[in-house]
């Protein structure tokens, strides 16, 4: 195990004063799609994903010595939007537990989490992603902060994707600003399926100030979860097909990002986000998480596009709900068209309007 550090022991005879550390973290939406994994939250083929910026988790962990040992697990209470929640606490406790080796230092600890997210948690938006990068690096500060051993802000920041990945694979990616890789590729230098990397600093200024709005056509729970799906794909025929066409894929869109290149981009983004779809429906069990909606705005967009010339693009996450990526300079002709055309398409007229963000900060 990458980071296990028995070393990392409160000294009891100078214990810490009780305290707080608070992070906000953004969600990410991925280009080229992650689907499919192996071993402990390994991907089977690299991803790369845009970082955003409203659509965020504030998580703040609070701390407090304690003398006893709570049976040798970590003894946490757990708040959502300022009130307990029993099924957050017990994942958010299996996932602590599960850092013992990394983090020993936390079960020696009373530990408060207290959370929320920008956006409804059920709206189809990654909260998983935002969620578990906010809390690993509320622990990297607070291991930070104890000893004194992330100094290194690379060295922060590549621990606090690892962690992340633990706890939600494509949170490792929302640690960083503007793009991140997460999975190893012969065209970035560093990438890593342990952990995300950073890419912001190669990419054309033009992905930097794109916009994503959110279109929320559904946001009822899904009735295959990623997590089944991503166990889907070791029985799929067309895996193995797949992981190469992403690794094809990832290579022809960077460098299209490095050019400013918004219509190979905008295919590639397209084309991605189709595949993903196309997967789950020649899973066996076979399923469907588009709604009549979703392909109601995918043909929207394409007339939209043809007619006015504008780069506007859609992608699509594992559920039903529509991203559409397009160019800050036209946003008001865009933000036009969604409000004529395609918000009559969204549950309760809900859009999260967003963009491409600076990454996580602490509070």
């Amino acid at each position: 195990m990458m980071y296990k550090n028995p070393r990392l022991i409160i000294d009891s005879s100078n214990p810490p004063e009780p305290g707080g550390i608070v992070w906000r973290s953004p969600s990410n939406i991925a280009i080229v799609k992650y689907w499919g994994k192996y071993g402990l939250q390994l991907p089977r083929n690299p991803s790369l994903s845009l970082t955003l910026s409203s659509s965020f988790t504030d998580t703040r962990l609070e701390y407090e010595f304690r003398d006893d040992t709570h049976g040798g697990s970590v003894d946490l209470d757990f708040f959502f939007h300022q009130e307990p929640n029993e099924a957050f606490k017990v994942k958010t406790e299996a996932f602590l537990n599960d850092l013992a080796a990394i983090f020993p230092f936390l079960k020696q600890l009373k530990l408060t989490v207290r959370t929320g997210n920008s956006f409804p948690h059920s709206a189809g938006i990654a909260s998983s992603a935002s969620g578990m990068s906010a809390l690993t690096l509320c622990l990297c500060s607070l291991e930070d902060l104890l000893f004194g051993t992330l100094q290194d802000a690379a060295e922060f920041d590549r621990k606090a994707s690892y962690l992340a990945r633990l706890g939600s694979g494509s949170a490792c990616r929302s640690i960083f600003p503007h793009a991140a890789v997460w999975g190893e590729t012969a065209v970035i230098a560093g990438s890593s399926n342990e952990y995300a990397v950073p890419v912001g600093d190669q990419i054309h200024e033009t992905f930097k100030n794109f916009h994503d709005d959110i279109l929320i056509v559904n946001s009822s729970e899904k009735a295959v979860s990623s997590r089944a799906g991503h166990a889907l794909m070791e029985g799929n025929p067309y895996a193995e097909p797949r992981y190469a066409q992403a690794r094809q894929r990832l290579a022809l869109l960077f460098d299209a990002m490095r050019a400013g290149d918004v219509e190979t981009f905008g295919k590639i983004a397209e084309d991605e986000a189709l595949t993903l779809h196309a997967l789950m429906m020649c899973s066996n069990p076979s399923y469907l998480l588009i709604h009549p909606g979703t392909l109601a705005i995918l043909e929207k967009v394409r007339e939209y596009r043809a007619a006015s010339g504008h780069p506007v693009y859609f992608t699509l996450d594992a559920g039903p709900n529509v991203h559409l990526l397009y160019p800050g300079e036209i946003i008001h002709e865009v933000r036009a068209f969604i409000e004529d055309e395609l918000k009559e398409h969204c549950e309760r007229g809900y859009i999260q309007e967003d963009w491409v963000g600076e990454g996580p900060e602490e509070v």
